[in-house]
């Protein structure tokens, strides 16, 4: 009952059952990536009258994060490129890394150095700052 009431009243939780319907009359799927987001387009690959362009679009696995589509769907998804990327021989390079969805708000966000979050403890200042003191 509880996921029947998310699809319905939630878009951040994977697909509302809207898109869901809609997926289902007029999509057709492409691939899936390494996360599990799914990536459709029209069926038949049919000109959308409104946009003058191919309709396509992803249904997350999970929560509904757009950092979360890697480089090479990002590019099919905004009409970059054509080819999906499961439709292409491509080999990444030996200094690529691979795709990291944005982190921040999350245990593994980047905390650098000077943070009060990396390890709870501000360094003390080293001695190369002066405060500004007004009539100074």
């Amino acid at each position: 009952m509880k996921q029947f009431l998310l699809k319905i009243f939630t878009w951040w939780n994977g697909q509302t059952f809207g898109t869901q319907l809609w997926t289902y009359r007029f999509g057709e799927l492409v691939g899936e990536d390494e996360q599990g987001n799914r990536y459709y387009r029209t069926k038949g690959r049919q000109i959308d009258p409104t946009l003058g362009i191919e309709r396509r679009w992803v249904i997350y696995n999970g929560y509904a994060e757009a950092s979360r589509v890697p480089p090479s769907w990002h590019g099919w998804l905004h009409h970059t490129v054509d080819v999906p990327p499961t439709e292409e021989n491509y080999t990444p390079r030996e200094w690529e890394k691979p795709h990291v969805p944005n982190m921040t708000g999350t245990p593994g966000a980047y905390r650098p150095s000077g943070s009060t979050l990396a390890s709870g403890r501000r360094p003390k200042a080293t001695g190369d700052y002066q405060p500004w003191t007004p009539g100074s």
